[in-house]
């Protein structure tokens, strides 16, 4: 029988029913007494060379599914040769697929094979129609509740749900990432999620994939960002005695998971689905589910529904009690100078904040995590208030005499002083009064809230108009920002120059994801927001967190229309970057449009400070790097390098121009920050 060179015919071959034939290997590949895998179509065999004969047979061993294919051809003790499996031994007859001792029903299933004049070729049966799995009803599960992003890395304890994951992506409606590795797919799904509000999916294999997740799942549970954690797991049968990447899932994401379930096989798959991905929307929080290997392939019942949302949510707006309502109200009337402290847990909200400010005349500061929910240049804005903050926002927070907090967490790197009388709103109970007793806990969604007090108060109010103090304070600090941005010690660009440009050319519906260190401060004192959505690693503080959450960004960007067309922006130290650095392929991959602006000082600037603050000696904190433009264009990417300040405002305006991948690496003075 003859076929085209690569390509199927169809014919008999020696096999019962219709076949499909396949070349599978060239006449020289594969060595007299070798063997090797092969694929006829979507199939795998083992195609054997022994004895002057070609065989193919099924690739399984029937012991643990060992790969025949990666097996060799060894003489046994009886004398005779037989294909020995890779894993754990097992015997099988090199042309009949017959064990030792076998009898005709037992050993591999064989296949015909024919030597043409162009290669080896195998018949195989046509495909069979694919019978859906309880993972098929578990992904259209997950997209019914509008989780379309997968973040993660296929391997072979998960391959039964990633095809079920594939098969959703084929057919429109989920989009896969696959990344290098698994921290900066839960980073990935974390900064989606601060970007949306949305929870993505993060997919991993057993053991070492699933551990990886950690650090980014706790920066998303300590931030109340969603995220559905999906792990695979070793087969049901080898649990607990050791087997190869067999851990204790269950324990291990016990601390980080609201929600942590094994899938099973008498589990009601779409329920399970549906709970895991209300605790992560719900909760904002991370929901983690665990897909033992065999359970992934397990034949669904015939007209399983998949799950949906409908009926399972409810309204989140909660509405304040009239009593706390009031007592808020008293606390404002006896105020002179209140102001208005913005936390992260406020976005959203900013409409109804800003108009309870021009009511009380008002500065609104926000916490570092609240950057850019307020524009710099809004006649109210006051700035970040707390470490990374300004001298404006400390210094309303001095002279105020009432503190209406909404969606702040009292964080100690915020100071938020407690010795003032406090209004405190949020929607999560838990947060009122957590560390210290305030005059008025207010249990309630903030814009529900602050419309609220704003709707009550008094049409006149004996309170002091803040706002040209605001524009005063404002001066001061942009002057001695000024004074700052000339600073040379001859050791590479000040942080001032670089935000001041940053400042200038960032559009004002860009997202930027910040990481950790000495560049973080900077961007909170320096920069100044038109009111850009900004995301970071609040609680947690991770380095490394920028670029995988910048990727994120850019996902969320392209699956919800109110953020598409926004720039995304990441912005690290040399340190943070060097974490995920090999991310940047996964961008160029898949054309992500990020701009990542790296201040390289070839050390981890911010523990130097600390060293020193604590009169210690400076110990391991300076950086070997590459030349990480030259790696960025290696990448496939754009990558410029800046040594002087003159050179800054052209090569940003170049990055942010380019439509992909493109990096700028600023060569940074450690001392001017």
């Amino acid at each position: 029988m003859s076929s085209s060179a690569g390509g199927p015919s169809t014919g008999g071959g020696g096999s019962s029913g219709p076949v499909v034939w396949f070349k599978v290997a060239e006449l020289d590949q594969l060595p007299e007494g070798r063997v090797m895998t092969v694929n006829a179509g979507t199939k795998f065999l083992a195609l054997v060379h022994f004895d002057g004969q070609y065989t193919a047979m099924d690739n399984h061993c029937p012991h643990q599914g060992g790969p025949l294919g990666e097996g060799s051809i060894e003489t046994g003790e009886d004398g005779k040769c037989w294909l020995r499996c890779p894993w754990h031994g097992w015997d099988f007859d090199p042309l009949t697929g017959k064990p030792p001792g076998g009898h005709e029903d037992t050993g591999q299933t064989m296949y015909p094979v024919e030597v043409r004049k162009d290669g080896i070729y195998v018949a195989v049966a046509p495909e069979e129609t694919h019978v859906r799995t309880v993972t098929d009803v578990m992904a259209e599960t997950m997209v019914n509740w509008d989780v379309v992003r997968v973040f993660g890395m296929v391997g072979h304890s998960n391959l039964g749900l990633a095809d079920a994951l594939r098969r959703q992506e084929e057919a429109g409606r989920l989009t896969y990432i696959g990344i290098r590795h698994e921290g900066a797919a839960s980073f990935a799904c974390s900064g989606y999620a601060k970007l949306s509000g949305r929870p993505a999916a993060c997919l991993t294999i057993a053991g070492p994939g699933a551990t990886n997740l950690m650090t980014g799942l706790w920066d998303a549970k300590v931030d109340r960002a969603p995220v559905l954690a999906l792990t695979g797991q070793v087969q049901v049968q080898v649990f607990g005695p050791g087997a190869f990447q067999d851990i204790d899932l269950s324990s291990a994401f016990e601390a980080v998971a609201r929600f942590s379930q094994p899938v099973l096989h008498t589990s009601d798959h779409a329920e399970i689905m549906s709970l895991a991905c209300k605790n992560a929307i719900v909760h904002r929080d991370v929901a983690h589910l665990i897909f033992p290997d065999d359970v992934q392939t397990i034949e669904a019942a015939a007209g399983a529904p998949a799950g949906s949302p409908e009926g399972r949510l409810g309204d989140e707006r909660v509405l304040p009690s009239q009593d706390a309502l009031g007592r808020a109200l008293d606390e404002i009337k006896a105020a002179k100078r209140p102001i208005i402290v913005v936390g992260y847990g406020a976005r959203g909200a900013m409409d109804d904040i800003i108009r309870l400010a021009e009511a009380l005349k008002a500065p609104v500061l926000t916490t570092f995590k609240g950057k850019g929910l307020i524009a710099d240049t809004h006649a109210h804005a006051a700035g970040v208030l707390g470490r990374s903050g300004t001298p404006i926002a400390s210094w309303f927070m001095n002279e105020s005499d009432l503190i209406i907090a909404l969606g702040s967490s009292f964080s100690n790197h915020t100071g938020i002083e407690k010795a003032k009388r406090i209004i405190q709103v949020d929607f999560d109970p838990i947060q009122l009064g957590k560390f210290h007793p305030v005059e008025v806990p207010i249990f309630g969604e903030i814009g529900e809230t602050t419309r609220a007090l704003t709707d009550r108060l008094p049409r006149r109010l004996d309170v002091v108009n803040q706002v040209p103090e605001i524009a005063e304070r404002w001066k001061i600090w942009r002057a001695e920002k000024a004074s700052r941005v000339d600073d040379d010690h001859g050791a590479g660009v000040n942080s001032a120059s670089i935000f001041e440009v940053l400042s200038k050319l960032v559009p004002a519906d860009a997202a930027i994801a910040v990481d950790v260190g000495n560049n973080t401060y900077s961007f909170g004192r320096y920069f100044e927001s038109k009111g850009q959505r900004v995301m970071m690693s609040g609680y947690l503080g991770s380095i490394g967190f920028a670029f995988p959450a910048a990727m994120g960004a850019w996902c969320a960007t392209q699956d919800f229309q109110d953020l598409h067309g926004r720039k995304v922006i990441s912005i690290s130290g040399d340190g943070g970057f060097g974490q995920y650095a090999m991310e940047f392929t996964t961008a160029v991959k898949y054309n992500m449009d990020i701009t990542h602006i790296l201040l390289n000082n070839s050390e981890l600037g911010k523990i130097t400070k600390e060293q020193k603050a604590g009169e210690f000696e400076v110990w391991q904190t300076s950086l070997h790097n590459p030349n990480f433009a030259e790696f960025a264009e290696s990448c496939g990417g754009m990558g410029l390098r800046v040594s002087t300040r003159s050179e800054l405002e052209a090569a940003i305006r170049d990055a942010l121009a380019h439509k992909g991948p493109a990096l700028v690496e600023v060569l940074t003075d450690a001392e001017l920050i």
